[in-house]
């Protein structure tokens, strides 16, 4: 293939993945206010691991439809962080944080994860960014850390660590899952992940008793919608985009777009919860279009 024409592909498959990347984004954004309105009326834990469950009985249907074949031994390592990082830990972590956080409080922090992501490939070895990348990635998350600062007026939360925490085990599961993508497919891997973890959430679900599952009855109408978007949309769907998103455009690059994630998680906010939208808002939200623009353009090489 010519030069030129090898060039053309690469920026046509970056810009694919950019755009799938951003439709996974959208529906991540919702997921801070969807868990929210879950906690209020379910516990935390059915909700983390009700959650995996649920999503990986759609992950076996696929698998049984596209008759997927079983993943190699090389592929069990990265899968396992997969599930570890993005089916329970995240979940786990922001569903408890948010009995007491507010969702847009929350969201917020989410723009850090990029930078996370990117340091993880980083240290991992699968992706090189240019000092320029690392400079756009550490202004969006500075921004996105000044706003929470702003919001929380001048401190952070108790909760926040879990939110950290959060960040930290769904950046290894973004950035292994974004590798491996190239060579098993965006959808496999989450499905692949998520029946992984199926025994051991059905496991921990049956353990947690009386205690935690009383109150499934009693929870309204919201609650369970609520679940039901974080099962199906956060936890299976969206992934369907983005691991597809960053195997086409890598995994540092694609992630910037997530840096959008916390200003669409506001405006859910808002509109789910009425938690309010101010022209703060609206200003953070332009700087970091502006980043993530700049972002697209910085060198990242495999």
């Amino acid at each position: 293939m010519p030069p030129a024409a090898a060039a053309a592909g690469r920026m046509a498959d970056a810009t694919r993945g950019l755009l799938l990347g951003l439709a996974g984004v959208a529906l991540f954004s919702l997921t801070l206010p969807m868990t929210r309105m879950a906690v209020a009326g379910l516990d935390p834990l059915f909700v983390t691991f009700g959650r995996a469950l649920g999503a990986a009985v759609l992950a076996a249907a696929w698998l049984a439809w596209r008759r997927a074949p079983l993943p190699g031994r090389a592929a069990l390592r990265p899968l396992a962080l997969v599930a570890l990082g993005c089916v329970v830990g995240f979940p786990l972590l922001t569903s408890l944080a948010l009995r007491s956080l507010p969702a847009a409080h929350g969201a917020v922090l989410t723009g850090l994860l990029p930078l996370c992501t990117a340091l993880y490939a980083a240290l991992r070895g699968h992706e090189r960014p240019s000092a320029g990348f690392w400079l756009l990635s550490a202004a969006g998350a500075g921004l996105v850390a000044a706003f929470a600062l702003v919001q929380g007026g001048g401190s952070l939360h108790r909760a926040d660590l879990l939110v950290f925490g959060a960040l930290a085990l769904a950046a290894m599961g973004y950035a292994e899952g974004g590798r491996l993508a190239r060579t098993l497919g965006g959808e496999a891997v989450i499905c692949w992940a998520l029946v992984l973890a199926a025994a051991p959430s059905a496991a921990l679900l049956a353990v947690l008793g009386p205690g935690h599952l009383a109150g499934l009855a009693q929870a309204g109408a919201g609650a369970w919608l609520a679940f039901g978007y974080v099962t199906a949309f956060s936890m299976f769907i969206g992934f369907f985009f983005w691991y597809r998103g960053m195997a086409l455009g890598g995994v540092a690059r694609v992630g910037q777009v997530q840096l959008l994630q916390p200003f669409l998680s506001l405006g859910g906010a808002a509109l789910l919860l009425g938690e309010p939208l101010t022209p703060v808002h609206c200003a953070f939200a332009l700087a970091v279009v502006a980043v993530v623009a700049l972002g697209r353009r910085a060198r990242v090489r495999q």
